[in-house]
């Protein structure tokens, strides 16, 4: 059963800066080790990714989430997935989530991200 639904796009210039204070309130060391590999379009894709995943938890970056409690990581085959800490991992929990599927795409301008959070 679906007990949330989150999407976001970004565009992607919003990540010129590369302020180091930015990056690490928003992403985790190993986010941003992927997104230095990889460049500003998967720094997009990484938020949007966040931005919907806070909000098919219903909450967005309120109620104590912050942006570095929803890791996004990927996996062998470079398919994302999502790792909840603190305050994301309790409220996700608390709907009775099972699994947070994500979805991330971009071109050269936009990036965009769905989440679906399964019970």
């Amino acid at each position: 059963m679906i007990v949330g639904l989150g999407i976001d796009i970004i565009e992607i210039t919003r990540f010129k800066d590369d302020s180091p204070q930015f990056n690490s309130r928003c992403f985790t060391e190993a986010e941003q080790a992927y997104i230095k590999e990889r460049g500003n379009e998967s720094k997009a894709g990484i938020f949007a990714a966040k931005e919907a995943i806070a909000k098919a938890l219903g909450t967005g970056f309120r109620h104590g989430i912050m942006p570095r409690d929803i890791e996004i990581k990927h996996d062998g085959q470079n398919k994302p997935y999502a790792s909840l800490h603190n305050a994301a991992e309790s409220i996700a929990q608390g709907l009775g989530a099972k699994y947070v599927y994500v979805s991330i795409t971009h071109n050269k301008t936009t990036a965009a991200a769905v989440a679906v959070i399964e019970k």
